[in-house]
């Protein structure tokens, strides 16, 4: 079984859209998906709406997705083809709570792919794709922590000729940390390349046939 995480440096810039790509792209792999999302306070775990809870019932909440034409993003995973989806919410920094189920999930799956940061404070993944969109200026510490493992890099909604990281307000030291690792140009609104699935598909197979 292998794990692929895709991550990326904030919201709303193609990681759900990578995710549904490579799932299409690779229905051989039998994908079960997880999509993980950390709310902050204020914020309901049980259905991600506005609430005053405290309790320890709404820490945390894992559910099945079960249909593939509502619209949200883990419909768009069983839309995709994935065999599996769940939608993981826990409190902000509360995700260690969750992985007991996650991890019995995880290791009933052919293959996991999981839309996340901070699942690699966990696990350790067979291939971590982080989502970078140089003209959104907002990076969360949780992806600047994990940068340097990245095993390459998805330019969100950008080509090659638009040189991606020319103009940012980053800290020059991010852009240091992925500067040699394999670099992929994703346009909207596929966020998928011919060449990303290549790359995803042969490091999978490598890692397999090295256990």
């Amino acid at each position: 079984m292998a794990i692929v995480v895709v991550g990326g440096h904030t919201r709303n810039i193609g990681k759900t859209s990578v995710v549904a790509g490579l799932i299409a792209a690779l229905p051989e792999l039998q994908w079960t998906a997880f999509k993980i999302t950390q709310f902050g306070h204020g914020i309901c775990s049980a259905n991600g709406e506005p609430c005053d809870c405290e309790t320890d019932a709404h820490t945390v909440a894992v559910t099945e997705e079960r249909c593939s034409t509502s619209g949200t993003d883990t419909s768009r995973f069983l839309a995709a083809g994935a065999v599996r989806c769940f939608w993981v919410r826990t409190r902000q920094g509360q995700l260690a709570e969750a992985m007991p189920r996650l991890r019995k999930e995880l290791a009933a799956s052919v293959n996991a792919i999981v839309e996340s940061n901070s699942i690699l404070r966990f696990i350790k993944p067979e291939l971590y794709l982080t989502v970078l969109d140089p003209a959104i200026k907002d990076f969360k510490p949780s992806a600047q922590y994990v940068l340097d493992r990245a095993d390459a890099v998805l330019w969100s909604g950008r080509n090659q000729s638009s040189d991606a990281g020319a103009k940012t307000e980053w800290p020059a030291v991010l852009l240091h940390l992925v500067q040699n690792k394999p670099q992929f140009f994703l346009e909207s609104p596929s966020y998928s390349s011919d060449a990303l699935t290549r790359f995803v598909a042969e490091r999978i197979s490598l890692c397999a046939t090295s256990r």
